[in-house]
């Protein structure tokens, strides 16, 4: 059996290490082997939220890298969509396998889906309902394309049953958490970024921001900032690491003048994935507008506040480990005082929900 994986964006690399070592273990015990070469489009070309991942946490190489990173979302699409298409007519795999929500997810479905390649959707289902959002129309095509469709939480596949998509259609777990339980034993073994920042364990926040809507809206962005200064203490800093398109916007709209007036807020470069997980571990709180830090903040047991309207991950809502902010300041404060009884959330699997994919697609 041969799978063509697709990659772009940091959170893919970390599902795509899971998938990889899945098929590893497969392959050591079995003589029906999977073959598997990844395809890197490129889409997110920092070294610390890229090609670090494939030093650090042992991903195989790409077989192809398509250098297709920046650009409006159609010409970041279409070009790849060209480039991935080309692959795929020369190789002609078994199954491509896309992960999440990205451009990278629907180019490489949309191609495979157009070559008849069956799509295989890992992280099938969610919804936050907003189609103001790139990644809900991301989404919610791929699903409509996917042959199989792997669903992280049961509401995920109630979203598509909705829909009318049925067939394919299979819970399996979160591979995220699978790889919050495999990195985390080796992030505490080797991560020095705690120490490197000075930071003693629950005494500071952690805060990304890093989607569109947050970003490229300056209100939103200065809300946001407000409330990261409000909140920041010598004793209780806030660490940011920037995201590039962040950073931009911060210095183009002149919001870095008030992060000056506190130094307790501290604006640091990408950290790689380990150094992020002891961060997620260690911090009193997460403030954050990342999918997959909303989930890992779980994982590791770290309260959440969203800054956002909505979330694809509402069972951390219900069980009291996350907060819908939003983007304005008294919000976000407001959220910060308030004291949740959490319960413990089952639907994200066992930590084998990568080897229930490949188990499922060779059967």
């Amino acid at each position: 059996m041969k799978i063509i994986t697709i990659v772009g964006a940091r959170p893919q690399f970390v599902k795509a290490a899971m998938i990889s070592r899945a098929i590893l273990k497969h392959n050591k015990n079995n003589d029906l082997k999977v073959e598997e070469c990844i395809l890197h489009t490129g889409q997110h070309y920092d070294y610390n939220m890229n090609a670090v991942f494939f030093e650090k946490m042992e991903i195989p190489r790409p077989a192809w890298f398509l250098d297709c990173g920046g650009g409006s979302h159609a010409e970041m699409t279409a070009g790849m969509l060209i480039e991935i298409e080309k692959v795929l007519q020369e190789n002609r795999p078994d199954y491509v396998l896309v992960f999440g929500d990205t451009n990278s997810t629907l180019a490489g479905a949309l191609a495979a889906a157009k070559l008849h390649i069956p799509v295989v959707h890992v992280e099938a289902g969610l919804r936050s309902f907003n189609r103001q959002m790139p990644e809900e129309v991301n989404r919610v095509l791929t699903d409509h394309v996917s042959s199989w469709l792997f669903c992280p939480t049961y509401a995920a596949v109630q979203n598509l049953k909705q829909v009318g998509i049925t067939s394919g259609v299979m819970h399996v777990g979160d591979v995220m958490y699978d790889a919050a339980l495999t990195f985390g034993k080796i992030a505490e073994q080797t991560s020095t970024i705690l120490s490197s920042l000075g930071l003693e364990a629950k005494h500071f926040y952690l805060c990304t921001v890093h989607r569109a809507e947050n970003t490229d809206d300056k209100e939103r962005l200065s809300q946001i900032i407000s409330a990261l200064v409000e909140i920041a203490r010598p004793e209780c800093p806030v660490i940011l690491p920037l995201h590039p398109r962040t950073k931009k916007n911060i210095e183009m709209w002149q919001i870095d003048s008030i992060i000056a007036s506190n130094g307790a807020l501290r604006l640091i470069e990408p950290v790689d994935y380990l150094d992020m997980i002891m961060l997620e571990k260690r911090a009193k709180t997460i403030l954050t507008d990342s999918g997959g830090i909303q989930k890992e903040a779980y994982f590791h047991r770290t309260p959440c506040i969203t800054l956002r309207d909505e979330t694809e991950w509402v069972e951390t809502i219900t069980a009291g480990w996350n907060q819908l902010a939003g983007y304005r300041k008294d919000d976000i404060l407001n959220c910060l005082e308030n004291k949740l009884q959490q319960t413990e959330i089952d639907e994200y699997g066992d930590g084998h929900a990568a080897g229930k994919i490949i188990q499922t697609l060779l059967s």
